[in-house]
């Protein structure tokens, strides 16, 4: 028997619960508003609530959260264990000071080139920002005046280690004013 090349879509609960499942930035009701046509935002968050009474109703593991405007899947906490245990857990890195002062340098006057690190610091800063790319707590961004010039800013991941939102988040005093 030939399947028919018009088979009926899934149902819009399966089409979100899709785009949830395969993971990236918090998925917005506009995003998911451009990516399914005709859903409107109101559908969104309806589906969003069915799904998470269903996983609770089934006692599945994981729920749909709220994330930065956004929602993604995510495992309850009493089932974290299980992903510990399959790849570990977080390991805990010790920045120096050194690193310590790079990373606010970046942080409260990105982008900033390595010259401009040195210049600030009165030293080489070159392995510092190496470490720091590695880690993925900064990354290099180009500047849009010079292509060729190389500057740094911090990452999603570094808003995620320190629990910020956004950069507005890091904290103002008369000292850091100064920097």
């Amino acid at each position: 028997m030939a399947e028919t090349s018009q088979t009926a879509p899934p149902p819009l609960l399966r089409i979100i619960e899709a785009l949830l499942f395969v993971g990236g930035p918090p998925l917005t009701a506009a995003r998911a508003c451009e990516a399914v046509r005709g859903l409107t935002t109101e559908q969104f968050k309806q589906t969003v609530e069915t799904l998470n009474r269903d996983y609770r109703l089934q006692n599945r593991p994981y729920r749909v959260h709220l994330r930065d405007d956004g929602f993604e899947l995510t495992l309850q906490p009493r089932h974290r264990a299980v992903t510990e245990r399959l790849y570990g857990g977080t390991r805990e890195a010790r920045l120096s000071p050194a690193a310590l002062d790079v990373l606010a340098l970046v942080a409260y006057r990105q982008p900033l080139s390595r010259q401009e690190v040195e210049s600030l610091r009165g030293s080489d800063s070159g392995s510092v920002l190496r470490q720091l790319v590695r880690l993925g707590l900064i990354a290099v961004k180009r500047q849009d005046e010079a292509p060729r010039d190389v500057a740094y800013g911090t990452t999603a991941r570094f808003l995620n280690l320190f629990q910020l939102r956004n950069l507005e988040d890091l904290p103002r005093t008369q000292d850091l004013q100064q920097l």
